[in-house]
């Protein structure tokens, strides 16, 4: 069995190794990788492993960001130091999810688990479905953003944000009073944090709220124009990938 292990936590990737050397020693593993950037580059120049041991937090964010990058085909068995996940829903779909530290004797059930499973029916594996749960389920999201103005420090609450936006390779929040100012995360690590009730990731530069909408326009080979409240100079336009779930998004 071939093992790619992604861990952060140098403490926590010394015991998970010794642990695999126990529970399945003729297992090799391949590779391990810290950060998202580091998995990404791993897979690009590397066959797909037999398991993953995945860890949600990863140093550059969570490791649900590189299933939108890399097509995983094999089994999947994260690790969390944060109960706030959704452990029973993640049980319910036949994947394990393990809680930190770890030890033997629950690597072995997964194990154990994962086995069984892929010798009576491995098509049952739903990963798509697996991240949806996790995804909105996993923690709570954020409330509020702390924003620095030089020396000057302000907090603001979700409720007073219209959308988030990108512009000359800088990040951006625009207030529901139309006020704009910089904010320290990527329109990737914001996607993350904002629940998707509320808010949607309409193309490459803007996550958008629902009360930011103001007017829509149906446009050419099924993309959406927005018009947003304040309003930005150019037009937002949804991306065709992102047409339907948008849509989907405004009826929920």
């Amino acid at each position: 069995m071939r093992l790619l292990v992604l861990e952060d936590e140098e403490q926590a990737l010394q015991r998970l190794q010794k642990i695999i050397g126990k529970v399945i020693p003729e297992a090799t593993i391949l590779g391990t990788a810290a950060s998202i950037e580091e998995a990404i580059n791993w897979f690009e120049y590397n066959p797909m492993p037999d398991l993953i041991f995945m860890d949600i937090q990863l140093a550059d964010g969570t490791s649900f960001q590189i299933f939108n990058k890399i097509k995983i085909t094999c089994p999947v068995i994260f690790t969390t130091a944060y109960e706030s996940y959704a452990l029973q829903a993640f049980k319910v779909n036949s994947i394990d999810y393990l809680l930190k530290p770890l030890d033997e004797a629950d690597v072995k059930k997964a194990i154990d688990k994962l086995k069984l499973l892929q010798k009576s029916a491995p098509e049952v594996i739903d990963y798509a479905g697996i991240l949806n749960t996790l995804k909105t389920a996993q923690k709570k999201y954020k409330d509020r953003f702390i924003i620095k103005l030089g020396d000057t420090i302000k907090s603001l609450s979700i409720t007073d944000i219209a959308y988030f936006y990108t512009e000359n390779k800088s990040n951006f929040v625009c207030t529901n009073e139309g006020k704009r100012l910089p904010i320290d995360f990527t329109l990737d690590q914001l996607e993350e944090m904002l629940n998707p009730k509320n808010f949607f990731r309409i193309n490459r530069q803007f996550i958008i709220g629902h009360h930011a909408i103001d007017e829509m326009k149906a446009h050419s080979r099924s993309r959406i124009i927005v018009r947003l409240s304040p309003p930005y100079k150019d037009p937002a336009v949804v991306a065709i990938d992102r047409a339907i779930d948008f849509r989907n998004w405004l009826s929920e």
